[in-house]
């Protein structure tokens, strides 16, 4: 009788086998499914596969539960992955590993774990048709330690009620921990002990915010509770201050000189940093000579130095409703960077050729000096445009219809365009909004864009096609990957209902198809509506050093080049873009991309924070309209109610479902409506509505409306 040959690697495929069926939350399988589990495909390793089951069944570690299908006798999985709060004080846990399930942890198991904290979760074996659950038996990291909120201070102690809702715990403050804040302020607080079994941390004053409801107490608020510092630390502005503002005649032979050449740039009216420029020529064969002039952050920025590494955390300047809060000291984003009129000033430059067809004939990229001779707004830039009048009117008009042969390149190979109206508040000096507008591009400010976008993709280009595979060298681009094909479905059969037939055969026809749709909602009551679902429903741009493409741009190259004052990877891109210039080879492509990661990371929370302060504002705004009627969209539905949008000024509020008293309203999810249980009526999104404000809570940033028709 011939022997059974044994499987040297049976112990290591042993291991792998069991992490299967831990990580498949011991659902029965056969030897089939864990094969392809594994992606293995020869049939030897299937046969020990099917062996070591079988096997391992008769020793009791598996439990053979149907003819060919297999479990583990005992399931004692841990999973790690993030917290995802609830109202109801429960969690679910989203493990790390994208193809499992998400873990229901249940109050009392949470174990002094917060919202996005990284948890080690044990998993228990669940019942048939129930779901999985769990609890936190290790936090591994948390996901911050500061709050912001109110102070309530008693005799012997004070507690701290967070604004966060999903932070669920009111944090314990010794008085000694006050550091000077007093009842009722808005303070920031730092977790500094929990101990075990206690329900509360315990923590401490870090800042103190201020009263209340005042403006800058609340947009301060908006920016600790999204991570990002209030002031620049001492040593970091001191290095910015000791930065010489001279430019020295050494530094200019290095340089290509741009000042006796017309340069010009094109801002909104309150810009103060100044980060891009555009020189125009004609030069003697016809051809146009256009230089993008971008601020020599690099520079001044050393890698490494104090300010350096203050910028990096920082990832990006950050845009309230009435205040920036710059990515780097004042000294140099509105100062020695800032490309202001009539100052000589440093400048990374990318110099295109170009004919009369916007075709680039040739290009240059490399260190400039330039000496801008107008700053226009955009106003000022438009008038030129629309009266053919006005400081460089011949250069302007030709930059712009260049401008449209490049925009309407980009459309023909399969850009997207998303025009939202983007909402902007009247303030008076005290910062209170007393009214709202949206803020309309005109052909100025996609001059602009459409160079910047030329220089970004240029650049791109230039260093992307110089090597493939291992020779690929190390950038770091913008990528935007395709749509997902269900997302995509979903939102075509929403705006169906509105009458917009969708393609979305191809990634060619749905941008083609979405762009038709995009021209035809123009200044309908459902734009903002469709064109915010359409951008949910694309992927997000990340920074990255792995891919080059940008499906929204339909570029097969893009990175960010055109603004280094107020985004760190623009900086990033300027130094690797100079080293490949100096003849540089290899560098650290891991390193970069642990860079990108944060810089998207703090993109995100910078978009966070900018939506949070939109809110607070029309909160306040409608605050003063209590009781006033408006024409509205319905723009979201949830179990709890449905979100209107009112039409004359964006504001956003919600009608509960238990405040629409003519029927029992309950959610159908997949039609995007609400529907009344008796009578059938159904409230679907885009429908018109007609809406009383009801209520505003500032600190929550909510808005209550009342259902009229």
């Amino acid at each position: 009788m011939k022997q059974k040959k044994e499987n040297p690697y049976k112990e290591v495929l042993t291991r792998l086998i069991l992490d299967i069926f831990e990580k498949s939350n011991n659902n029965p399988l056969n030897y089939k499914q864990v094969a392809a589990k594994l992606n293995v495909q020869d049939s030897n390793s299937k046969i020990a596969i099917a062996d070591i089951l079988s096997d391992e069944s008769k020793s009791g570690k598996f439990l053979q539960v149907e003819r060919g299908k297999f479990k583990l006798r005992q399931l004692n999985v841990y999973v790690t992955g993030k917290v995802d709060m609830t109202a109801d004080g429960s969690a679910y846990v989203v493990p790390n590993d994208e193809f499992e399930n998400d873990i229901y942890i249940a109050p009392r198991k949470l174990r002094q774990a917060l919202h996005n904290d990284i948890v080690k979760v044990h998993v228990y074996e669940r019942s048939k048709g129930r779901k999985r659950e769990g609890e936190v038996v290790e936090v591994i990291q948390r996901a911050k330690t500061d709050f912001t909120g109110t102070i309530d201070i008693a005799d012997s102690f004070a507690f701290f009620l967070p604004d966060d809702r999903k932070m669920i715990h009111d944090i314990f403050i010794p008085l000694d921990n006050l550091n000077g804040a007093t009842n009722g302020q808005k303070v920031v607080v730092s977790i500094i002990e929990w101990k075990k079994g206690a329900k509360n941390p315990i923590g401490e004053v870090k800042n103190i915010l201020g009263k209340k409801g005042e403006n800058n107490t609340e947009m301060n608020a908006i920016l600790a509770d999204f991570g990002f510092p209030l002031s620049f630390p001492k040593e970091v502005e001191e290095e910015a201050n000791n930065i010489p503002d001279k430019i020295t005649a050494d530094e200019i032979k290095k340089r290509r000189d741009f000042r006796e050449i017309l340069t010009f740039t094109i801002d909104p009216f309150d810009a103060k940093d100044f980060d891009d420029a555009i020189s125009f020529r004609t030069l003697e064969n016809g051809n146009y000579e256009i230089g993008v002039h971008i601020a020599d952050v690099s520079h001044y920025v050393i890698p490494d130095s104090v300010l350096d590494k203050e910028a990096f955390e920082r990832g990006t300047s950050v845009y309230l409703v009435d205040r920036v809060i710059p990515m780097l000291p004042e000294r140099l984003s509105n100062g020695v960077c800032s490309l202001r009129p009539h100052e000589e000033k440093l400048c990374f430059s990318a110099v295109f050729e170009m004919d009369e067809k916007a075709t680039v004939i040739d290009q240059w990229f490399g260190r400039t000096v330039i000496n801008s001779d107008r700053r226009f707004t955009y106003e000022e830039a438009q008038e030129v445009i629309e009266t053919k009048e006005g400081d460089f009117a011949t250069e302007i008009l030709k930059l712009n219809e260049l401008a449209y042969i490049l925009r309407e390149r980009k459309f023909k190979n399969g850009a997207i365009s998303f025009e939202s109206e983007e909402v902007k508040f009247h303030l008076d000096e005290n910062g209170k909004p007393t009214g709202v507008y949206t803020k309309v591009r005109k052909d100025a400010h996609k001059l602009i864009e459409d160079f910047m976008l030329l220089a970004n993709r240029k650049v791109a280009e230039y260093i992307g096609k110089q090597g493939r595979g291992k020779n690929k060298l190390t950038f770091v681009y913008r990528f935007h990957d395709t749509p997902n094909p269900e997302t995509l479905t979903t939102f075509s059969q929403f705006a169906s209902r509105f009458g917009h037939k969708l393609s979305i055969k191809s990634d060619k026809e749905t941008a083609k198809s979405l762009n038709a749709l995009m021209t035809k909602i123009e200044g309908s009551k459902e734009q903002n509506l469709l064109t915010s679902l359409a951008v949910r429903s694309m992927a997000k741009a990340i920074y990255t050093t792995k891919s080059t493409s940008h499906y929204g741009l339909a570029f097969d190259y893009y990175t960010h080049f055109t603004s280094p004052i107020r985004r760190y990877p623009d900086v990033m891109v300027h130094r690797l873009l100079q080293f490949y210039l100096d003849g540089g080879q290899k560098i650290n492509a891991e390193h970069y991309e642990k860079m990108s990661e944060h810089s998207s990371q703090m993109e995100k929370k910078a978009a966070e924070a900018e939506r949070a302060s939109i809110k607070y504002k029309q909160a306040e705004f409608l605050q003063e309209q209590i009781g006033v009627e408006y024409k509205g969209i319905v723009s979201g539905v949830t179990e709890w109610g449905m979100y209107v949008e009112i039409e004359e000024n964006k504001c956003e509020g919600m009608v509960r479902l238990r405040d629409i008293t003519d029927d029992f309203y309950t959610l159908d999810e997949k039609n995007y409506a609400i529907i009344g249980q008796r009578k059938k009526k159904k409230y679907q999104l885009g429908d018109e509505v007609q809406i009383k404000v009801k209520k505003v809570d500032l600190e929550k940033r909510q808005i209550d409306f009342t259902l009229l028709s």
